[in-house]
């Protein structure tokens, strides 16, 4: 199976071998002591619930640090759905190989896969207007690569990656500077000493404060945070298109169209990553040699 460039990534390869480490620190004894060592076997990935898969390169690279030999062939590519009952990827080599990578893989292909979609549904809800739906860094500490990357998988967007890819000042920003126009005055003056090029954005909690912030030169977007629907249509009114909008704040499956109608560009879910249920998909030994 082709890895993408994104799967290449060291950290990606690192996180592999910790949850590897994690599990089988000194081996799996269960099937060392059953399955002679050279037995071979072929299974299934089969999905037990429906959604978007995710994971399936991750899976795969959790195989190649098991044992040389074991190939796994995609039936659903990583972004496409499964209905329930479905094979998504079939699996054949070492059979001691396949049960010691068997929950790892599982761990991180049910975690993308729930993300990915739950992501989808969000992106469904809000089809036919002009706004995406991105994630943010509520992320479980070390997985925030492939988190992101079942977003995408997912369809939506990704928001910054870390702190050090995009200024975004925030509600205790704004206390430390003491107003928005100073905490964006003192952003533009690091970021000319330091030569980044980085945007910036605003997080803002009243229609005042979008009026400051629209006022700084050199903002690139405006988050409206925890907005009633009036309030946010006002300001898309007020802003008018001069910056990007980006609503934030417990919107939920059951709020986001109305949010999205509003017209702002943006909505971001924090439950996309910190909450999403897991994708049911088991791992099931089909024939052995």
């Amino acid at each position: 199976m082709m890895r993408s460039s994104v799967l290449n990534d060291s950290r990606i390869s690192r996180l592999v071998e910790l949850a590897l480490l994690e599990d089988a620190s000194m081996g799996d004894v269960t099937s060392d002591a059953i399955v002679p060592e050279h037995h071979l076997s072929a299974g299934n990935f089969l999905c037990k619930g429906e959604g978007i898969v995710a994971g399936l390169e991750v899976a795969d690279l959790v195989f190649r640090h098991c044992a040389s030999g074991i190939t796994l062939e995609p039936i659903v590519q990583d972004g496409k759905p499964a209905a329930r009952g479905v094979i998504i990827a079939r699996l054949q080599g070492s059979t001691r190989g396949i049960l010691l990578g068997e929950r790892t893989a599982l761990n991180f292909l049910q975690r993308m896969s729930g993300i990915a979609t739950l992501t989808r549904r969000y992106v469904d809800a809000v089809a036919g207007t002009r706004t995406a739906i991105t994630d943010t860094r509520k992320t479980v500490p070390g997985l925030r690569v492939l988190d992101k990357l079942a977003v995408r998988l997912g369809g939506g967007v990704n928001h910054r990656f870390g702190l050090d890819d995009m200024v975004l000042i925030k509600d205790n920003h704004k206390v430390a500077a003491g107003s928005i126009t100073r905490a964006v005055h003192l952003c533009h003056r690091y970021l000319s000493e330091k030569e980044l090029g980085l945007k910036i954005e605003v997080e803002t909690t009243t229609l005042d404060e979008v009026q400051e912030a629209l006022a700084c030169q050199g903002i690139h977007r405006i988050m409206l945070d925890n907005f009633p629907l009036e309030e946010m249509r006002q300001a898309v009114a007020l802003v008018n298109g001069r910056v990007q909008l980006e609503a934030s704040g417990g919107i939920t499956l059951d709020s986001v169209r109305s949010v999205a109608e509003t017209g702002v560009d943006i909505i971001s879910v924090g439950a996309l990553t910190h909450s999403p249920p897991a994708l049911d998909i088991s791992l099931e030994l089909a024939s052995h040699a």
